[in-house]
């Protein structure tokens, strides 16, 4: 019998000063359709009260944590030791991508490096994450895609702590929706929405239905009130730009 292809094996580096544990569930919920988390570690002095609530869910969801003291103020010494774990995982050659879970820039450099020896980069961090960094990746998930709407009870409030973002109208996504679909144009106007689920990652890798509140990219062409849909019998949805009358 053939046997099934090998989940893509990915590293999961977290920065426990950037991410917040709020995300756990929701963030390993979404890496397992990726692939499989063969290794999965976080970073930040966890002697530290702020940790304690990525402290008391490490043993759930596997996580190893690799403790850096803060000797001295201004220095982030979790930012290096993640960098330097990144590099050695990837000169061993075992893994197809790296999902890099913050949302500081500082990472920016990491996520292109990893990518120029051909590895994949998933980015996971909040809507507020530099622009520099979400493009240096494959692919970028907002983290506020990722939690419950309900607050973690017990959680310690943080300086940097920010609501939940609001999700955005579909209407905004109509141009990029636009220029998805001028990318692909047949003859007729319609193009497949598989092709241009494709074209979007490549367009804006930060890209995902659920920023604008809907679970599937069609029910995103649907509202955003732009486009007209189609299901042919037996095939795939296809949409086009509304035609003026």
């Amino acid at each position: 019998m053939p046997t099934e292809p090998r989940a893509p094996r990915l590293a999961v580096l977290i920065d426990a000063d950037n991410a917040s544990p709020k995300i756990a569930a929701g963030l390993f919920a979404e890496i397992a359709q990726i692939g499989e988390a063969s290794v999965r570690r976080i970073y930040g002095d966890f002697s530290s009260p702020r940790l304690k609530s990525w402290s008391d869910i490490l043993a759930k969801h596997a996580i190893q944590a690799h403790q850096s003291f803060a000797y001295t103020t201004g220095k982030n010494a979790s930012d290096i030791a993640l960098v330097i774990d990144a590099m050695d995982l990837l000169h061993t050659g075992r893994f197809d991508g790296f999902c890099l879970v913050s949302s500081d820039s500082d990472f920016t450099a990491l996520a292109a490096r990893i990518r120029e020896q051909g590895v994949d980069v998933y980015g996971f961090g909040e809507q507020k994450t530099p622009e520099a960094f979400r493009q240096a990746c494959r692919r970028f998930i907002y983290t506020e895609n990722l939690v419950p709407e309900a607050p973690a009870v017990d959680e310690p409030e943080r300086p940097d702590s920010r609501p939940a973002s609001v999700a955005r109208s579909p209407s905004t996504a109509v141009p990029l929706l636009r220029r998805a679909i001028a990318q692909l144009d047949e003859d007729d106007g319609w193009v497949s929405l598989g092709g241009v689920g494709q074209r979007l990652s490549t367009l804006a890798p930060d890209f995902d239905p659920r920023t604008f509140g809907q679970a599937k990219l069609v029910t995103l062409v649907e509202k955003a009130g732009a486009f007209e849909v189609r299901r042919p019998a037996g095939g795939r949805v296809q949409i086009r730009l509304k035609t003026p009358r």
